[in-house]
């Protein structure tokens, strides 16, 4: 006779075994019909340009329509809670940007938990901020930059797309490595940063090569730093904030795809080799570069490891620097 606990663990094995077949079976088929591309952010903005050039590469690639769907508010959480709740079938993911793991490490109030309702499918691009003044600042580099701002205490004000975003934390990250003090001003999205840059109404900002390279050549702003770990072959001149006299300091506003927990991981596995394959390749990449942006293509795996590191590195910073955000 068969012990109770032997064919107990059998038919554990042969459902398991059934469920990976059937999930196996549901990633060769996979697209069978269009997939939903949520993107957080309004149409034009740079989460909307990324998802759009790689839904349709995607869809060249399958011969299924991949369709945009901006899906915006909240900062960007409502689409995100969308695909957290969606049918995990993997015909609804998500693009997010950093911005998303700063919600995640400082707003105890999401509908959704990061780690637990979703999951990493692949990081799409890389990109930097720059660090720029109003030609007014007295300062050429970032070095003279922390110097003016520790003899001139609270008498610059730094302006960012809303508290708690990327670039409020990238502002707070420079004055608390800086040993400095710098006034915070949020607006409602970054071009109105820059609008009051160039008024002279706030002296220090943080945005994104494509969106001030004008300003920059007509002298209007002037670029003091990028926040990538390395220069940019898009502005070689401008050297890196950590080698420009913060060691350490380092911020990207990446880009990256996602979806529901639950979504079989052989779906995930197909899903994120295509993404990389779509982001590497060569017109992608240009296109992406032109826009400032680095095609990155990880695993799932490494994504997810890359989100966990940023929500950890942006928790470190509000409890350091005493940030109150909500």
């Amino acid at each position: 006779m068969i012990p109770k606990q032997m064919v107990a663990g059998l038919l554990s094995t042969l459902i398991l075994g059934s469920v990976a077949a059937a999930h196996a079976a549901d990633a060769d088929n996979y697209p069978s019909r269009p997939i939903r591309f949520l993107v957080p952010f309004v149409a034009g903005a740079g989460t909307d340009i990324t998802a759009r050039t790689i839904a349709a590469k995607l869809t060249e690639r399958w011969g299924q329509q991949v369709v945009a769907d901006n899906r915006t508010g909240a900062a960007g959480t409502i689409a995100v809670d969308l695909t957290a709740k969606s049918v995990p079938d993997g015909y609804t993911i998500c693009l997010i940007s950093a911005s998303h793991s700063v919600n995640a490490a400082t707003n105890p109030r999401l509908p959704y938990d990061f780690t637990k309702d979703l999951q990493a499918v692949s990081q799409a691009t890389s990109l930097f901020y720059v660090v720029y003044v109003n030609p007014s600042v007295p300062a050429k580099s970032i070095k003279e930059l922390i110097a003016y701002a520790q003899a001139n205490p609270g008498k610059l004000n730094f302006g960012s797309s809303g508290t708690g975003g990327l670039q409020h934390l990238a502002g707070e990250m420079l004055v608390h490595m800086g040993k400095m003090q710098m006034v915070h001003i949020p607006y409602k999205g970054g071009a109105a940063v820059i609008i009051d840059a160039l008024a002279g109404n706030i002296q220090v900002g943080f945005g994104t090569f494509l969106s001030l390279r004008t300003h920059f050549n007509a002298g209007k702003l002037r670029p003091l730093a990028i926040t990538a770990s390395k220069r940019s072959p898009i502005a070689a001149d401008v050297p890196t904030v950590a080698e420009a006299g913060v060691p350490g300091y380092e911020v990207d506003q990446w880009y990256g795809v996602i979806t529901s927990a639950k979504v079989p991981r052989p779906i995930v596995e197909k899903l994120s080799a295509a993404i990389a394959e779509a982001v590497k390749s060569p017109e992608t990449a240009k296109r992406l570069s032109a826009e400032g942006s680095t095609p990155v293509g990880s695993t799932p795996q490494q994504f997810s490891a890359h989100i966990d590191a940023e929500v950890s590195k942006w928790r470190a910073l509000v409890k350091s620097a005493g940030l109150v955000l909500h």
